[in-house]
């Protein structure tokens, strides 16, 4: 080896060593934090943090005083638990709670009750392993006077996604649906500024395709998606279920291996990761869904609008409309909008009154003036107090 590759060789293992033993990873990944301080090492299994009590990212809460409650999954012998309180606006921390740990403890449990002050506060906590690993998780939470105005002034977005068929290539074709598609997304987004996705005569894979796209988004907390299906509808006696028929589906398909389960779309729909997702669904046997059929008004208590957001869009919504039950339902005559679809059209063309807010309640009013009943319910893991709200642009 000439002298030039050796010293060339001997500088690359000193760089080497050197950037090992002063490393200092930060890594982050689904909004769990890991760092580390100590020398570079075979980590093992790192521990888990599950938080259960704020469960979201972020949250609102009228009260100043919340429960807090964490499981920690211990994989190694850990150092410490640590819990801080800081403010959002600035970060810095106001408070900190450290737990008692031991080596031969696998399973811990964060639990208190914490008075936070008005507007926006942090909630970190940090389990340092004994080699020196950190693994953190941070919750948001607004409380108090400033809930209201914080919450209003995110920048929050709506979506719609929508599904409409009219050309089969083994069922009757409809005159209706794509128009019918075409017009809400129109009233959506000039009238409340959706953003909005229309796809036209989609098969099967389109949509699993799709559905799958919006499963793997990003959505903020307090955004909401509205899904739309108009099409042929189908119902399994045998089988007890619900289907969308897809541009590709068989007419001869025992299986239903070329149909979307009712069953399949709410799990599928259910774990997109936004938390406010309405389902619409204008097919026959579109009420099939969901096994318990409900109704449900809305009266709201006479509170600011502020406030009436802040009370919805801090609960998980979950909801479905369908134009019917487990019955067919009406495409409508050529030229015009099914009757469905029609009313839908005319309820969000009003925005909700002076208000500009359109809620499911007041959807619920409107709709219910057709001869064939549409059908309201929830689905996954819908809170109960929970709204889906059309919100007009002014």
């Amino acid at each position: 080896m000439r002298i030039e590759q050796f010293l060339i060789l001997c500088a690359g293992i000193l760089i080497s060593a050197e950037s090992s033993l002063a490393q200092n990873l930060s890594a982050r990944s689904n909004e769990i934090s890991l760092h580390q301080q100590s020398p570079a090492s075979d980590s093992g299994p790192l521990p888990t943090i599950t938080w259960i009590v704020p469960r979201m990212e972020f949250t609102t809460s009228a009260k100043n005083k919340i429960d807090v409650k964490a499981e920690v999954d211990a994989r190694q012998p850990l150092k410490e638990i640590k819990l801080s309180i800081g403010k959002s606006n600035d970060g810095s921390i106001i408070a900190t709670k450290r737990f008692d740990t031991n080596k031969d403890q696998k399973q811990y449990s964060v639990a208190m009750t914490l008075t936070l002050p008005d507007g926006g506060s942090f909630l970190l906590l940090e389990v340092t392993t004994e080699q020196g690993f950190i693994v953190s998780e941070k919750r948001l939470i607004t409380a108090g006077k400033g809930a209201e105005e914080m919450m209003i002034a995110l920048d929050r977005k709506d979506y719609a996604l929508l599904f409409a068929t009219n050309r089969y290539d083994n069922w009757d074709d409809l005159v209706n649906p794509i128009d019918d598609a075409h017009e809400i997304a129109r009233v959506l987004k000039e009238k409340y500024g959706f953003i909005v996705e229309l796809v036209e005569d989609p098969t099967t894979e389109k949509i699993w395709e799709k559905l799958r796209e919006y499963n793997e988004r990003k959505f903020g907390v307090q955004d909401q998606l509205f899904v739309f299906f108009a099409g042929h509808g189908h119902y399994d006696e045998s089988f007890g279920e619900g289907y969308v028929v897809a541009k590709n589906s068989q007419s001869k398909d025992l299986s239903k291996s070329t149909y979307l389960s009712h069953n399949r779309l709410r799990g599928v729909i259910n774990n997109i990761p936004c938390r406010h997702i309405l389902l619409t669904m204008d097919v026959c046997f579109g009420g099939t869904l969901d096994p318990i059929i409900a109704s449900r008004g809305a009266s709201e208590a006479e509170v600011s609008i502020n406030q009436m957001l802040v009370r919805k869009w801090g609960h998980k919504t979950r909801k479905y409309l369908t134009s019917g039950g487990k019955e067919y339902v009406s495409d409508g005559v050529p030229g015009k909008h099914s009757p469905f679809a029609g009313k839908l059209i005319e309820s969000l063309n009003s925005l909700g009154g002076e208000d500009h807010l359109l809620t499911l309640g007041e959807l619920q009013t409107n709709l219910e003036k057709l001869k064939q009943l549409p059908r309201f319910g929830s689905f996954g893991e819908d809170e109960p107090l929970s709204d889906f709200i059309f919100v007009g642009k002014r």
